[in-house]
């Protein structure tokens, strides 16, 4: 019975013209949950898959064209033995994070979930058969976090996946594939995951870019997203592609860059008025990569979370978990580390937008009604300019003890003086503002 509900609200919602991208409405749902993410500010990414058990990256598939066939004997055993959701979700909870978006499918094409749609599974295929998805929604709930998926659109596995510019080593036979096949595959493992598993923040969609190559390809994305909106109106749709967002889609990605900067190659898109994310690695690798220990230090980590919360973004940090399906004690303790610096200023980050002062390379703003938090990274004097001609700035105080801080008015707008120039990690002045 439960089978047949799922296939009926999948036939509803593919065959929902409404919904197609050029005219698409979010729902009054849709606009809160959008509203809530952006007020979240901060979650933790998981790259998890059997690519944690090379321990060399998520890529290495492709990377060195393994077979198929033989990559798939992975899954045999595959036992995290110190895998604990709740542990998990304690250590994320403690940073400060408010979300987490996990890998349920990444471009190996392995299950982290129970799907009837694949034996090629965490539960079906593997000594483990524990249903990790599962265990994590119910973690979630429990601590209050919200919980988003990240989905692969390509696959490395499958037969029926059509060749895109990667896997194209691993010993598939077909390079047509069968686009239908695929899509349904997909659409239906989509059901699943907005179906048994509660509330869904997100679905992260990921390579779309596969095919970038093959002008002529339709991922027919409209039918997809209005699927997922049909399943849970609440659920916001983004889509890792490099490019400015498609209708339909109602939150921005962009992939190791801050909003309008593009130093890695992948965020060259315009900003656009959807509320926005960046994601990063906490060291050098998404999935877990026995070799890189370079991890960020916290100061570089939380710089990174305040400059995001400056140019109106979120910041979603990434962690690989080890194959024993423990995270990183590095990863646990930067968590923390971060974790005691939210305890005091989150004030100035959670609930807030980009402030009217834009950013500079002494640091940034944010806002939050007649608040304005200047958050000061690298200041070389003791004194800073603030252009707020048309604000009126009725007290400056320094955040952490509310000590008043020396402000000057000039046409041009407001010198704000220090004793000394300001060292800590982020030194935030708080300015009431008419």
């Amino acid at each position: 019975m439960k089978t047949r509900f799922i296939s009926f609200l999948l036939l509803l919602a593919m065959s929902c013209g409404a919904f197609a991208q050029s005219s698409y409405q979010p729902t009054e749902e849709n606009l809160k949950a959008r509203e809530e993410f952006q007020d979240n500010k901060f979650g933790i990414f998981l790259h998890w898959g059997l690519y944690a058990m090379l321990a060399t990256g998520e890529w290495t598939m492709t990377n060195i064209n393994l077979n198929y066939k033989e990559y798939a004997k992975l899954a045999g055993g595959f036992y995290p033995s110190k895998f604990d959701a709740d542990k998990w979700v304690q250590s994320i909870k403690a940073s400060g994070a408010r979300y987490i978006c996990f890998t349920t499918r990444h471009h190996e094409g392995f299950s982290m979930f129970d799907t009837k749609y694949s034996d090629y599974n965490v539960v079906k295929a593997t000594p483990f058969k524990r249903d990790i998805v599962k265990e994590l929604a119910a973690a979630c709930a429990k601590h209050g976090i919200k919980l988003h998926f990240y989905y692969s659109h390509l696959d490395w596995v499958r037969e029926d996946y059509p060749w895109g510019r990667t896997g194209r080593g691993t010993g598939r036979p077909d390079s047509k594939g069968n686009w239908k096949s695929y899509y349904q595959f997909m659409n239906n493992q989509l059901t699943e995951l907005l179906t048994n598993y509660g509330p869904v923040g997100a679905i992260w969609f990921d390579g779309w870019w596969d095919q970038d190559q093959n002008k002529d390809f339709d991922w027919e994305l409209p039918e997809q997203y209005a699927l997922i909106h049909k399943l849970q109106p609440g659920c916001l749709v983004g889509n890792n592609h490099h490019q400015t967002p498609f209708a339909g889609e109602d939150i921005q990605i962009f992939e190791r860059d801050l909003p309008g900067e593009n130093t890695a190659g992948l965020s060259g898109q315009d900003v656009s008025h959807l509320p926005l994310e960046t994601c990063e690695t906490m060291n050098g690798m998404w999935g877990y990569k026995i070799t890189d220990q370079n991890y960020k230090s916290t100061k570089t980590l939380i710089h990174y979370l305040v400059k995001a919360a400056g140019k109106n973004a979120n910041l979603l940090m990434n962690i690989g978990p080890q194959p024993d399906g423990e995270l990183p004690a590095v990863a646990v303790q930067r968590l923390q580390e971060m974790g005691e610096w939210m305890k005091q200023y989150g004030e100035t980050i959670y609930g807030t937008r980009g402030g009217v002062v834009a950013p500079h390379d002494w640091g940034v703003t944010t806002q939050k009604g007649n608040k304005l938090y200047v958050h000061i990274l690298d200041l070389k004097d003791k004194a800073l300019f603030l252009p707020l001609t048309d604000k009126k700035v009725k007290k400056a105080v320094v955040f952490k003890d509310q000590s008043p801080v020396r402000l000057t008015k000039t046409k041009a707008g407001v010198l704000l003086e220090f004793a000394e120039v300001p060292k800590d990690i982020d030194y935030v002045v708080e300015l009431t503002i008419d």
